[in-house]
């Protein structure tokens, strides 16, 4: 199995219009769930400290094969969510490892 890990960090909004963001960020990346077979499992953490200097949001997904997890990153639903983190951050980190 493939672990997936990526931690995202938003631009600097208000501490409202930045929590409807991560709600937002969170709904899309769990509904990945439900539309792309290769996931075999999502999760999705926002940071307890909103105004934290560290990153906002976590994601974790895990995938039975690499080539899964390609197939994953090229799905059309995927690239829609990809889109929109795009627009909303100014940091991303991803690890993936073996388990």
């Amino acid at each position: 199995m493939i672990n997936h890990v990526v931690l995202f960090k938003l631009k600097d909004y208000p501490a409202e219009e930045k929590a409807q963001i991560v709600a937002e960020l969170k709904s899309k990346l769990l509904a990945l769930k439900d539309k792309i077979s290769e996931a075999k499992y999502i999760e999705v953490g926002e940071n307890y400290e909103l105004e934290s200097k560290s990153y906002d949001l976590a994601l974790l997904s895990h995938f039975e094969t690499v080539a899964d997890l390609d197939a994953y990153r090229v799905h059309p639903e995927h690239q829609k969510v990809v889109a929109r983190i795009g627009e909303t951050t100014v940091a991303r980190a991803a690890v993936d490892f073996t388990f």
